[in-house]
């Protein structure tokens, strides 16, 4: 198949006769900050009526899986549960489980957010009530959403932590950008990350998409309940560095889908730039969408 044919746009609902399950991203792909994308809710309720297995795989850690599960039915998606969602929170989870053992954890985000240090055990405090006057008492540094402090006080209190203390410096989220509506996107979690990670010349650990881990966990959970291969799922997203390069390198379908980061005008650049190419490229995924 030549870069050329890749390029051409499908329906989503032509793409799903070569697989069995379907990964989906959640910004982009199934809402933005307005709500749940036309199309979606019926297309994700014809993918359950197919026997198709669907799981969430997101970099959102805003909150925790049962809270995201909880917004996607009050936005009327019933048919998405906790069991459904696998988020880069969890990865960063468990690293904090196994490798932070006393001491205590800062993070920048929103309350909600902090489900991820607190499921830890572990002492915890926002940054926007840590006081430097404690640093000798912190053990781990944590970004977990874009949301939740005011950036210029409080990154630059977490500059200031870092300047003072070298400790473990978890990313729970490692996307740019998230998309607000059809042509316009904020800041993520992974680029306020990057910018803090540059200036203090420390090297943070980032958990989530493109990375494997988020992969395998999901995959050894879609295989727990029905023996497939990797090359038997299709993952769905918006972003060509997360989604598309994280599906491709871990053996699944890919499909880009254009109701989010990338438009139709910046995919065909966006591939030739970076030499990530989907399997597929389709509008959204709404099944009469073409």
């Amino acid at each position: 198949m030549t870069m050329s044919h890749r390029m051409k746009l499908r329906s989503f609902e032509s793409v799903l006769k070569n697989y069995k399950a379907v990964f989906l991203d959640s910004f982009g792909v199934i809402k933005n900050a307005h709500g749940i994308i036309p199309g979606v809710i019926d297309s994700v309720n014809t993918l359950k009526e197919m026997g198709k297995e669907v799981i969430v795989l997101t970099n959102d850690s805003s909150k925790s899986p049962a809270l995201l599960a909880q917004n996607f039915r009050r936005l009327g998606m019933d048919m998405v549960n906790e069991e459904n969602i696998i988020s880069s929170g969890m990865m960063a989870l468990a690293f904090l489980k196994n490798k932070i053992k006393k001491g205590t954890i800062v993070y920048v985000g929103t309350k909600q957010s902090s489900f991820y240090v607190e499921e830890t055990g572990r002492n915890f405090i926002s940054i926007r009530d840590f006081n430097l006057k404690d640093i000798k008492d912190v053990s781990a540094l944590v970004f977990l959403d874009d949301e939740g402090y005011d950036w210029q006080m409080h990154l630059n209190k977490t500059i200031n932590i870092l300047r003072m203390k070298s400790i473990p410096v978890v990313v729970a989220n490692t996307d740019n950008t998230y998309p607000v509506s059809s042509t316009e996107v904020n800041i993520a979690t992974g680029a306020i990350a990057r910018m803090i990670e540059k200036i203090s010349k420390k090297k943070f650990i980032y958990f989530g998409k493109p990375d494997s881990q988020m992969f395998m966990f999901a995959y050894e959970r879609i295989v727990n309940k029905k023996n497939l291969k990797r090359n038997e799922i299709l993952m769905v997203g918006d972003t060509l560095r997360t989604d598309i390069m994280g599906g491709n390198k871990f053996g699944l379908g890919t499909a880009l889908v254009l109701s989010g980061n990338t438009s139709e005008n910046q995919m065909r650049t966006y591939i030739k730039s970076t030499g990530i190419i989907p399997n597929y490229i389709c509008p959204s995924i709404a099944m009469d969408h073409y």
